[in-house]
This record gives C-alpha cells, structure tokens and sequence, in this order.
C-alpha cells in the first residue's frame, strides 16, 4: 500500500501529475488546489490514498495529510466518488470544510463540477455528526465543533433564526453563521434573536472594515 510519494514532478494535466520516484513514473489523480502546488521538474512530497480494484490500482495524491483526510470521509458519502470528492477539494479548503458542514451552507459544495442541491443536501447531512473526527486535523476545528453527542455544533433555534434573517439581508451563509456561532459563544444575545442579529450584524461590521471590503 502506496501512503506517500516524494520525488520530481515529471508532468502535469488537468487531474492528475506523474511524480518520478527514482525512475519509476506514478500516475496520481489530484484536486486543482494541490496541482497548483506543483511545478514540473521540482521535488515534491505528496501524502496518497491508494485504491485497489479488481482491474486497477488507483493514487490519489494531497498536499497535505488534512486533505487526504476529507478525501476519505466525503467519499464515505453515497453518490460522492473519487472524482467528485477531488473536485469538491479543488474549491473548498480543508480548513473551510468543516465551517461549511456545521453551517449547513449547499452553497460552497454546489461550486464544485457534479455537485448539484440533492447532493450537496445529502454531503451536508451525512457528514454532520462524522466531520467531527477530522475536525482537529483542521486550524479551525475547534470553533464548531464539540457539540453533546460528539457532532458538529450547531447555532440553537434563536441562532438559526438569526442566520436566516441574515441571509435575507444579503449575507451569505457560511459567513452569517459564523458571525452568530461566535456572538452566541460570546455569550451576546443569547437565545433572543433580534439580539443576536444585531450582535452579529456588529461583527460583521467589523470583519468587513478589517478586510478593506
């Protein structure tokens, strides 16, 4: 079983790159944000899933042990393939995945090719109450995760209802939700919704003159 691959990049395609490992060429399916990491004739070091069929053995390879990880667990989702999951990878970091799950936000996973709402719903559902295996592989695990039971925390009735007027408003989802998980933790607002929004809406001023946006 391959785990991991270190030597030069001997070509790059649009899903895939050969990695010369003292002259034998591996062929490694990867996500677009790994690839981007690569650059033909420079050594490199990629953590790998190995997939062993009965008529192939397929490498994935990741930039990082973190990646791999969500590769494995979306994969664990019904409809949710090697392909799909890499695609999912290529436009979702793995440190914004499991703020993605906790938000319940379809959005961001509908952006990655042949991930549709029915799909996104189900990833979403699946994966709420197992993310939180993975989620101190992740800079930002420890914000959503923790909630009794062991899966993803959640906003509560009052916060959920924030959320959505927020969203009303314009705001998108994963960023609504965040700012409302982090005033309810702050213990701003708890459990009264127009509270809540207004904190919310505070941060959300805040954040946007910290980003010059």
């Amino acid at each position: 079983m391959i785990a991991k691959l270190k030597g030069l990049i001997d070509s790059l395609g649009e899903d895939w790159v050969i990695v010369d490992v003292a002259g034998v060429g591996y062929l490694v399916s990867c996500s677009g944000r790994t690839l981007a990491r690569l650059e033909v004739g420079r050594p490199a070091v990629l953590a790998v899933e190995t997939w062993v069929r009965e008529d192939a053995i397929q490498l994935f390879g990741f930039a990082e042990p973190a990646e791999r990880d969500w590769f494995r667990l979306l994969t664990t989702v019904q409809g949710v393939g090697a392909r799909v999951a890499l695609a999912i990878l290529s436009v979702i970091p793995p440190d914004q995945i499991l703020r993605t799950i906790a938000a319940q936000d379809r959005a961001p996973l509908q952006r990655a090719s042949g991930v549709g709402p029915r799909l996104a719903a189900r990833i979403l559902a699946e994966l709420k109450d197992k993310a939180v295996a993975v989620a101190a592989l992740t800079p930002t695990g420890a914000d959503v995760a923790g909630a009794p039971g062991g899966g993803v925390a959640d906003v509560g009735g009052a916060g959920e209802d924030a959320v959505s007027a927020l969203v009303n408003l314009g705001y998108r989802r994963l960023e609504a939700f965040e700012a409302v998980a982090a005033a309810r933790a702050a213990g701003e607002g708890e459990g009264d919704t127009a509270r809540l929004i207004r904190a919310a809406l505070q941060r959300l001023g805040r954040d946007l003159l910290g980003s010059g946006r």
